[in-house]
């Protein structure tokens, strides 16, 4: 697993910047990701994807212990959808 820190640290050396300064770009970049989401946009990253959020309505559920019916709450998610280029890239 790659954390936001080790993508930082290779941001920094590749671009000889501090460390604190690779880091601050990576958290930039989610923070900025995250606002749009809020917000209800599409994020798109050419190359890599797109960020979208998606409604799910409400609807009834079982709770798996009783089996009763339940409602599930309407609810935001947030979908990522790859780009042609890197599903491409990871097929190879």
């Amino acid at each position: 697993m790659t954390t936001a820190n080790e993508i930082a640290d290779k941001l920094a050396e590749e671009h000889n910047l501090a460390k604190v300064q690779g880091k601050a770009l990576v958290e930039g970049v989610l923070k900025a990701i995250t606002e749009a989401a809020v917000a209800g946009e599409e994020i798109s990253l050419p190359g890599f994807g797109k960020f979208k959020v998606k409604e799910t309505p409400a609807r009834d559920g079982r709770n798996p212990s009783t089996g009763a019916t339940i409602k599930i709450a309407a609810s935001k998610k947030l979908a990522f959808t790859p780009a042609k280029a890197l599903k491409d890239s990871l097929s190879n």
